[in-house]
């Protein structure tokens, strides 16, 4: 008989299982019919070209270890960034990095405020430690930072803040977080979640808008860690590589507790490739704008309010079950992201594809929803 449930820490008990989008074999086997992926904000042009070639390089020493302080991609990032080495560590996808900080610093007793609808893995990370997470309500589709500042109290140490957040896709501009980080208390890190920062940054640049001074903070060496990943605009969401830059002595306790060998030497070699092809991301930037506005015209047009996005997806309310909403395009071969696990029970979050996939999706959107 088992007894595990004595066993285990009730804080770990207590966790849920991160559902995360469904692999096109499973909908496939499910809907028997082809379908296209939407649901997960991958590139839908793949690894950079460059990056590929790296990898089947990679592959001949796979019988050796990878360097486990990746010193090739902290050097270019350093000097990509205008950083240390030592303030830069790299990990398996931006996640790694969260759950690096949440054990660095927090313990049962104490707390981590964030948002409701915001990633659903700052809820995994936190209560994982025996922490409480404390969630903040929604301001306009984003981050109320006067709600997260009264939120904070002796007993928090770190705060999640995705920008873009993902997934309402809504963006805390420069001037805003500089004020916000001004009122923080010195006890409290803040963890600037920027996995969507390319996309972000050229909706910036496109609309005239102040987007980051994240970079500025790490180098003042301010109670900030800044995740990045090369899951998103670089395309190697599969091969599980991401970074944070931060404080060194902070940066140094999360070293201590990383997970030996973590990042493979194929995803070293990826993302080292994947920094140098500006051509690729460059492709990938533009389709992306033109792709989530398209999405956005249409699905205004029949009569929804989808949010404005700074990142790589739309987010929108459909006034219904959104489960259902998604079961029903899996159908009709389209998988997209419901969003009642991150507390919306009745949006859906699609992601930015090809020109065809988008049009696909509107045709079965159309096809299921009724008018």
């Amino acid at each position: 008989m088992s007894h595990f449930d004595q066993l285990v820490p009730p804080y770990v008990r207590a966790l849920g299982t991160y559902m995360p989008g469904k692999s096109l074999q499973q909908a496939q086997e499910e809907s028997g019919v082809p379908c296209i992926k939407l649901a997960s904000n991958e590139n839908p042009f793949g690894p950079s070209p460059l990056a590929l070639e790296a990898m089947r390089a990679a592959l001949v020493e796979g019988n050796f270890y990878p360097d486990d302080n990746s010193a090739a991609l902290r050097a270019a990032l350093a000097a990509k960034h205008g950083l240390q080495p030592e303030q830069i560590l790299v990990t398996p996808g931006s996640t790694g990095l969260l759950n690096l900080a949440a054990r660095t610093m927090l313990t049962p007793g104490l707390n981590a405020v964030t948002s409701r609808v915001s990633f659903i893995q700052y809820q995994v990370v936190t209560r994982a430690t025996g922490a409480t997470l404390i969630e903040t309500p929604l301001r306009d589709n984003g981050f109320d930072l006067d709600a997260i500042l009264q939120a904070i109290n002796a007993d928090t140490r770190l705060v999640f803040l995705a920008n873009p957040n993902n997934p309402t896709g809504t963006l805390l501009d420069a001037a805003t977080l500089d004020r916000f980080l001004d009122r923080v208390p010195q006890h409290v890190a803040i963890v600037i979640d920027e996995a969507y920062y390319e996309f972000a940054q050229y909706f910036a640049d496109q609309r005239g808008v102040e987007y980051s001074h994240s970079l500025d903070y790490v180098r003042q060496r301010r109670n900030v860690l800044v995740l990045r990943t090369f899951s998103k605009a670089h395309g190697l969401a599969g091969l599980r590589i991401g970074y944070g830059m931060g404080p060194t002595e902070l940066i140094a306790y999360c070293v201590a507790l990383h997970v030996t060998f973590s990042v493979s030497s194929v995803a070293q070699s990826a993302a080292l490739a994947a920094l140098r092809d500006e051509a690729h991301i460059g492709k990938t930037l533009r389709n992306n704008a033109e792709g989530t506005q398209w999405l956005t015209e249409q699905l205004s047009k029949m009569g929804f309010r989808p949010v404005p996005s700074w990142a790589n997806f739309v987010y929108c309310d459909v006034g219904e079950d959104s489960v259902a909403v998604v079961k029903r395009l899996q159908d009709e071969g389209v998988i997209i992201r419901p969003l009642k696990p991150w507390g919306a029970p009745t949006a859906i979050r699609v992601s930015a594809g090809t020109h065809e996939e988008n049009r696909r999706f509107l045709a079965a959107f159309q096809k299921v929803m009724p008018q």
